[in-house]
């Protein structure tokens, strides 16, 4: 079997323990990669995710500025953060963009270290792994002023939105990822976007620790449960298991050619 999590924050103190025997389960699982994501405040922050990523073959790494954070950040920052994706196990910048259900950074803030990681992404020719909650009118318009016609793509990560929003993403190169919340009961309409998009355009992720999928709801979510996501796709599209491993795999690997090595 051949199954990659595409969004998994290793660097959460929910791993401080057991992160090896989290990574171990997931190998058994069949999961061949992982993309860990490391978001924060400081270069100590993302060196956190940048280790893990140096020290497992089979682990790469995205470091980004998170909305969450924005207003926090500022050029040292930024700077620093520009120096460390230069790394080789680094695959993409993010997680980045927008998040207006919680608010914790201004909205004008949030808007503006976005487009300025965008712009960094872009001279660094890296993918980005695009955050977006309650803010897609704001969100694609900063990506088609600043992105869409880079040419580079990129991941819009655990999906929240319909299906003219992922076709839109579609057309600028995106790959539209899903996480635990596509299995969830009241997830029906998410599912029959997620019916909607080809299997060639989609990833899976756990975005461990958090939305553990429906089987393991109100545990730590972690990168093994990937394979819960694999079978709730192929049910939607009537195929194995299997296929959809091995396809969102391939998806990944395009998208990211380093990570084999």
């Amino acid at each position: 079997m051949a199954f990659i999590d595409s969004h998994a924050h290793l660097d959460d103190e929910r791993f401080s323990d057991d992160c090896a025997e989290a990574l171990g389960r997931a190998r058994q699982a069949g999961v061949t990669h992982v993309l860990a994501i490391g978001n924060g405040t400081c270069a100590r922050d993302f060196q956190k995710t940048l280790s893990l990523a140096q020290s497992n073959k089979f682990v790469r790494a995205a470091l980004g500025v998170h909305p969450h954070e924005a207003s926090r950040a500022n050029q040292d920052l930024l700077g620093q953060l520009e120096q460390l994706v230069q790394s080789a196990h680094v695959v993409a910048w993010g997680e980045i963009g927008l998040d207006y259900h919680y608010d914790h950074s201004p909205r004008d803030h949030q808007q503006g270290v976005f487009r300025q990681q965008l712009e960094i992404a872009r001279r660094l020719s890296l993918p980005v792994i695009i955050h977006c909650r309650e803010a897609w009118e704001d969100c694609l318009r900063i990506l088609e002023e600043e992105w869409a016609s880079s040419g580079l793509g990129g991941i819009l990560h655990c999906f929240s939105g319909d299906a003219g929003i992922a076709r839109k993403a579609l057309d600028w190169g995106f790959l539209i990822s899903f996480a635990g919340n596509v299995t969830f009961p009241r997830s029906e309409s998410l599912r029959q976007v997620a019916r909607a998009i080809p299997l060639e355009k989609t990833l899976i992720e756990t975005d461990s620790p958090y939305l553990a999928p429906q089987a393991f709801r109100g545990q730590r979510n972690e990168p093994a449960y990937v394979v819960e996501i694999a079978a709730i796709l192929a049910k939607l599209h009537g195929v194995a298991r299997q296929e959809v491993g091995e396809q969102t795999s391939r998806n990944f690997l395009r998208l990211f050619p380093t990570a084999q090595a």
